[in-house]
């Protein structure tokens, strides 16, 4: 059952203000559904519109934040709940930890760090928890390409497009979660594997 949903988002409060809107959007519409948020622990950027607009709606608010960021006083004193780590891959294992769902906004190096770390442990079989791109003014439409492309040149298998979901719009985000169901079925080899095929050089 989902009930901490952790989101990926910008420490930018320099962004088109669309950005801003969906996050405010997306942590109302989360917490007035049961969720609670799982983010990177800042009061800066969409992370923190997110943070604070859940909070204002009931939910409980989880931060993580590595020493370094912390020093830098860029951490929000909001969490309900808040874990300081030695650094950056400390956190995202902690993000892991603390969550049963992912979305990824709109984001820098970061946040493509964070999800695709998270699709990558789906497809190998280490979660089977709902990863979902909040796809704001296609923002990821490009990355999909790419990520087609993988698919095209067979450097993933087919399916690999099923382990995450694009949501356009923050209600299309939360829908997917409270009526994600995980596949039950026993990964094999083939699931994971492209097929070897041998070439003369």
């Amino acid at each position: 059952m989902v009930k901490r949903v952790c989101v990926y988002s910008s420490s930018s409060n320099t962004l088109d203000q669309s950005y801003y809107e969906a996050a405010s959007l997306l942590g109302k519409l989360l917490a007035q559904s049961g969720f609670d948020i799982v983010y990177g622990g800042s009061n800066v950027g969409t992370m923190y519109t997110i943070a604070k607009n859940a909070k204002d709606y009931g939910a409980k608010i989880y931060g993580v934040m590595p020493e370094k960021l912390y020093d830098f006083g860029v951490y929000s004193d909001e969490c309900d709940e808040f874990y300081l780590t030695g650094n950056m891959r400390e956190r995202k294992a902690k993000l892991d930890e603390l969550s049963d769902a992912v979305i990824a906004m709109a984001g820098g190096f970061g946040t493509l760090e964070e999800v695709s770390e998270m699709i990558v442990q789906k497809q190998l079989g280490y979660n089977k928890k709902p990863i979902i791109f909040l796809n704001t003014n296609g923002f990821y439409d490009n990355l999909f390409k790419f990520f087609d492309n993988i698919i095209f040149e067979s450097f993933a298998k087919e399916n690999a497009g099923e382990i995450y979901f694009s949501a356009k719009t923050p209600q299309e985000a939360v829908e997917y979660l409270i009526n994600y169901k995980p596949n039950k079925k026993q990964l094999t080899p083939d699931d994971i594997y492209t097929s070897v095929i041998k070439v003369s050089v």
